[in-house]
């Protein structure tokens, strides 16, 4: 060391000139060799290409590969340079021989560069060949390898040499000609691809074929020669054929590609996708397609979650149709309107809320609010549904009561927490056709929704009975992505297990589609809670279903939002829905949040906690917040007489003759039409003439509604058609009195209906019963 300093003192200017030239020696090679564009590459979760966009300047590139299969490295190095893992980055002998060869011809006619110098070549661009260029291959080529290994090395080869055409790279190379990885090339596709880069421009696939036959079958005789292959191997070798033109790249998650080269543009992303589902969702979809089309309907689209950890398995994001509609178009993420997907966020919201319990009777008949009259798909009423069967026959009249009754900004409010992004506008914008698909939604928030659902009631299980603050966090389609789902508390999130795990008892019990002679076998096999949707005008139809551990989502349409007869959710996507659950793995039911529910008695008719009243009860579990619900209030308990015909009380009868008995009674406009589907609803009986008391006497107009324009077709004579006025009353046996603008138009008695023919205009219909109650209807007259 000592010498060493002494000498520098004593030689400062050579010392200085050693320094300068050893720092730019050091510093003489760019850090980043290659900055071309690449293409953007997916994989599958196993590293299965999935697809690939290409690189910016229309070059087949794929991202650096810092691995190089051992089948390729051996016909590389024995092609170019065999003395790759022995020479420092250049090789003097065959320099030497290229050098004397060159001089006695005249021109250059060998290259004499080793892989290393043929990095460095690469990445400046091939710059025209001299000898002061070769020179200065040869110092960057020393500096490479002294900065980078002999593997790093030959991985910056394979990844930047040209293979003929607009193919870069091996990677790219190998499927482009052989539609499969480099990992998985035979030593005859391997040799071939090692004489690619020697002359590209010359020699690929498709274009002077017997020349380059002759160039593999030269490598692989070296190769047998120099016992890298058998005897067996080189004849087998020698009689493949080469490909005639370049394979297509694999498109299995086209729409998937465009959505990451948004953000990862030029990378390669290893997703989470499941390569084998995948391709069967796309078979499924590619079949619906062919059916759906017939009836002029073009795209759909379908998402399947992994429900645990939130990643994405398969993405289809359009059908494989044509550009004139628009298959480009990743409809997975594009607002459509809702129809009535969002109904079981609103039951599960008022059950959580302890507005209702499972089955608790809600109305089902005519209704108005202001200019709004919803209602029902098939146009009838029930006059009273379960509200477990409201929400899986998903009617609409008892949905828009329910979210009037819960309140159109606190439910808004849920949708907001469940982050639904395209719902941008405040609940006054929406109304009460919130619920029945007055917003629009994508499949990705929709789905992703449910799925934190399922992963709440799963988490619920599995923990202490507590629940995780982030569960309502966006899903992934990146393989390397842990989802956090936060810390654990015992303070639910957004709904509690129990009321979540209703609304799922609820959906197993959605109407199945029809025209499939195995659904029944498959509904026994598999448990799915699952929802569908139609729009407006039928130009949209969803189906989204849920299991343990998967979530489902499907949409069917035309993305230019052109409706169709048949566009349903029932008949479009729910088929498509459950060809998707038949490919998945079966999983068990959910299990019942036992910490979160009470068993309490039912009344079985009503659905409401069960009165003192009640004659027929039964014993079930509730959620928690369903306990402050209120008893039954349509059982009620009435006197008789000994035949049980007539009412009775102390003015007309002995006490000792009285038979106290509990009555189910529905207001009278719930009981018109409970009654038509209920054949055993009884009516309460009459009192008897000779007792002084009496019964509420209830009236409510059946039709016209409040304020309803009401248009009066003509015959084929010219003549307009009667409007038939109806009211329901308590007392159907007592005589009503009809009045049209105070002008009388005629009574009726038992069955309250009465045809008139009002004129054009405004006009106001009052109802007088013989005790004096009186109802009044304004309508407006149309011919």
């Amino acid at each position: 060391m000592n010498k060493i300093i002494v000498y520098i003192k004593r030689n400062k200017i050579k010392s200085a000139v050693i320094l300068v030239v050893l720092i730019a020696y050091y510093f003489c090679l760019p850090w980043q060799l290659f900055k071309d564009p690449t293409a953007t590459v997916i994989t599958s979760k196993n590293k299965e290409l999935l697809g690939a966009q290409i690189a910016k300047d229309g070059q087949w590139r794929f991202p650096q590969n810092d691995t190089v299969p051992k089948k390729f490295e051996t016909c590389i190095i024995q092609f170019e340079d065999e003395y790759f893992y022995k020479h420092p980055g250049f090789n003097p002998i065959s320099i030497f021989k290229a050098l004397r060869d060159n001089l006695k011809s005249g021109n250059v006619k060998r290259g004499g560069s080793t892989i290393t110098q043929q990095v460095i070549r690469l990445s400046r661009k091939n710059k025209k060949r001299t000898y002061f260029e070769k020179c200065i291959e040869i110092l960057l080529a020393t500096r490479l390898e002294l900065r980078a290994s002999k593997n790093r090395i030959l991985a910056y080869y394979s990844s930047n040499a040209p293979f003929g055409g607009n193919v870069v790279g091996l990677d790219a190379a190998s499927w482009r000609y052989f539609n499969r990885s480099a990992n998985q090339l035979s030593w005859a596709e391997s040799t071939l691809l090692a004489v690619l880069p020697n002359a590209p421009s010359l020699i690929y696939p498709g274009k002077n074929h017997e020349q380059l036959i002759k160039k593999r079958n030269m490598l692989l005789k070296k190769l047998f020669q120099n016992g890298v292959i058998d005897k067996l191997t080189y004849q087998l070798s020698i009689a493949e054929d080469i490909p005639e033109k370049p394979y297509p790249l694999p498109q299995i998650a086209p729409h998937l590609l465009q959505k990451v080269s948004k953000t990862y543009n030029g990378k390669r992303i290893q997703t989470s996708i499941d390569m084998r589902l995948q391709e069967r969702v796309n078979r499924i979809v590619q079949s619906h397609y062919n059916q759906l089309s017939q009836n002029e309907i073009y795209n759909a689209a379908v998402l399947v979650l992994d429900v645990k950890t939130r990643k994405v398995l398969a993405y289809v994001g359009n059908t494989p149709t044509d550009k004139a509609h628009q298959k480009d178009v990743d409809v997975i993420d594009k607002p459509r309107s809702t129809g009535s997907i969002l109904k079981p966020f609103l039951y599960t919201a008022m059950l959580d809320a302890g507005d209702m319990l499972q089955n608790t009777l809600v109305a089902d008949v005519p209704t108005q609010f202001g200019s709004y009259n919803p209602e029902n798909y098939n146009q009838t009423y029930d006059g009273a549904v379960p509200a477990s069967r409201a929400l899986s026959r998903s009617l609409n009249v008892p949905s828009v009561r329910m979210l009037q009754e819960f309140g159109l900004n606190r439910f808004h409010h849920y949708l907001k927490t469940l982050r639904l992004n395209d719902l941008k506008y405040d609940a006054n914008h929406y109304g009460l056709s919130l619920i029945l698909g007055g917003a629009e939604s994508n499949l990705w928030d929709l789905c992703k929704s449910y799925a934190a659902l399922s992963s709440t009631l799963n988490h619920f299980s599995e923990t202490s009975s507590e629940y995780f603050s982030n569960e309502f966090c966006e899903p992934t389609f990146l393989a390397s992505e842990t989802l956090d789902f936060g810390k654990k508390s015992t303070e639910k999130t957004l709904f509690d297990a129990a009321s979540i795990y209703l609304t799922y008892e609820s959906l197993k019990e959605v109407n199945r589609p029809e025209g499939d002679e195995n659904w029944e076998f498959f509904d026994g096999s598999k448990q799915i809670a699952w929802k569908t949707g139609t729009s407006f005008g039928f130009r949209d139809a969803w189906a989204i279903g849920t299991t343990k551990d998967y979530v489902v989502g499907v949409w069917v349409g035309n993305a230019d939002g052109e409706g169709r007869p048949g566009l349903v959710g029932v008949q479009a996507a729910a088929p498509m829905l459950f060809d998707v659950f038949d490919v998945l793995p079966k999983t068990d039911w959910f299990s019942k949040p036992f910490d979160e529910m009470q068993e309490v008695e039912i009344c079985k008719k009503s659905g409401y906690r069960a009165s003192q009243n009640c004659d027929e009860v039964e014993t079930k579990f509730i959620q928690l917040s369903g306990l402050k619900t209120k008893p039954c209030p349509f059982h009620i308990l009435i006197h008789l007489d000994n035949t049980e015909t007539f009412q009775v009380n102390t003015s007309c009868e002995n006490l000792s003759n009285i038979h106290n008995k509990s009555w189910f009674v529905l207001p009278p406009l719930m009981a018109y039409y409970y009654k038509t589907k209920n054949p055993f609803y009884k009516p309460l009986p009459k009192f008897r003439s000779d007792c002084l008391g009496e019964s509420v006497i209830t009236m409510e107009f059946i039709y016209p509604e409040e304020n309803n324009h009401i248009f009066l077709a003509k015959d084929f004579d010219g003549k307009a058609n009667d409007l038939i006025l109806k009211i329901a009353h308590s007392k159907p046996e007592s005589t009503l009195f009809w009045y049209l603008d105070d002008a009388f138009v005629g009574s009726t008695t038992d069955i309250h209906e009465l045809l008139v023919v009002p004129k054009q205009g405004d006009h106001m219909i009052t109802v007088v019963d013989e005790f004096g109650n009186e109802a009044k209807r304004r309508i407006t007259i149309s011919k």
